[in-house]
C-alpha cells in the first residue's frame, strides 16, 4: 500500500498524509491538531497509525499543529536544524524527540523513503520532497510547493514522478489587481515566493512523461486565485499534449481522499 491524501492545502494551512504498509507519515502540520485528526478520520484512517511528522519549513501554515500532533500521538518530528531553530518556540516540548534531516540527504520512516531537496522560498531552509516506498520504487511522489521558481534541482528530483503535488498559488492578473499591498505582491511574485498557474504549467511541460498519472494542484491563494482558474490553465495544457492523467485541485476546507501514488 502506497497512497497519498491531502488534509488541507492553501494559504491558511497545509498538511498531507502518506500511507505505507507500516503506518502513516504526515507531511507538514499547518492546521490545528483537531483539524488534522478529523481530516485523517474523514479519509478513513486511524490517527493512531501516525509514525512521524515531517516539516518542510517554519511558516505557520505548515507547522502550526506539529507540536500538538507529536505530543498527542507520541511520535517524532523530522525537521532541519535551521528550521527547528526558527520554530522551536512554536513547537513546545516534543516527548519523543526530534530527528534532524539535511536537504539532499535521504532518510527513511519505516518503509517510506524520503528525499528532501531545497526549494526556492523565503524560509531559512525550505524543503520539497520526493517520496518512494521500499516495495515499489517505480511509484514516486513529488511534493513541490512554496517555491518561487522552477530550479534545475527541482527538475532533476521531480522527473519520473508518477504522482505530483504541485503549487499553483496565484493567477497573475488577480494578484496584480487584488487587495494585497504592493510589497506583498512583489514577495509572492519573487523568486522566493510562490508559483503562479502559468508557472505550474511550465513546470509540467518540462517534466511530463507517460508515467505521470496524477497531478494535484496545491497551495492556492484564496484572494489571488480560484480552483476553476488553476484547473483550467493546467487542463488546457494537458489536453493540448494529449496526455491522459488525473487532475485534482486540493482544497483548504475539504480533504482530498486517498489516491494511489
Amino acid at each position: 500500500m502506497f497512497q497519498l491524501g491531502i488534509i488541507a492545502s492553501g494559504s491558511k494551512g497545509n498538511s498531507l498524509v502518506v500511507q505505507g504498509n507500516e503506518g502513516l507519515v504526515l507531511i507538514d502540520a499547518g492546521l490545528t491538531g483537531i483539524k488534522i485528526t478529523q481530516g485523517l478520520i474523514d479519509m478513513g484512517l486511524d490517527p493512531q497509525d501516525l509514525k512521524a511528522v515531517v516539516i518542510s519549513h517554519e511558516h505557520s501554515d505548515h507547522i502550526r499543529g506539529a507540536g500538538i500532533i507529536c505530543r498527542k500521538y507520541n511520535i517524532p518530528l523530522y525537521i532541519t536544524r535551521e528550521t527547528y531553530a526558527c520554530a522551536a518556540g512554536k513547537l513546545g516540548k516534543l516527548p519523543v524527540g526530534t530527528v534532524f534531516f539535511d536537504p539532499g540527504t535521504t532518510f527513511r520512516i519505516n518503509d517510506i523513503i524520503i528525499i528532501p531537496f531545497a526549494s526556492s522560498h523565503d524560509a531559512v531552509e525550505s524543503s520539497n520532497f520526493k517520496i518512494m516506498q521500499d516495495q515499489n520504487q517505480k511509484a514516486k511522489l513529488g511534493i513541490a510547493t512554496d517555491c518561487g521558481y522552477f530550479t534545475r534541482l527541482m527538475k532533476e528530483r521531480l522527473t519520473g514522478c508518477t504522482t505530483l503535488v504541485l503549487e499553483s498559488n496565484h493567477d497573475e492578473l488577480m494578484l496584480i489587481n487584488g487587495p494585497y499591498p504592493w510589497e506583498l505582491k512583489q514577495r509572492v511574485k519573487s523568486r522566493h515566493g510562490h508559483l503562479s498557474n502559468i508557472q505550474a504549467v511550465s513546470v509540467i511541460s518540462q517534466i511530463i512523461h507517460p508515467g505521470l498519472k496524477r497531478i494535484i494542484l496545491a497551495h492556492l491563494s484564496e484572494k489571488n486565485n480560484t480552483p476553476e482558474l488553476a484547473e483550467k490553465e493546467m487542463r488546457t495544457y494537458v489536453d493540448m499534449v494529449n496526455h491522459d492523467l488525473e487532475l485534482y485541485v486540493a482544497s483548504q476546507y475539504k480533504v482530498l481522499p486517498l489516491k494511489d501514488i
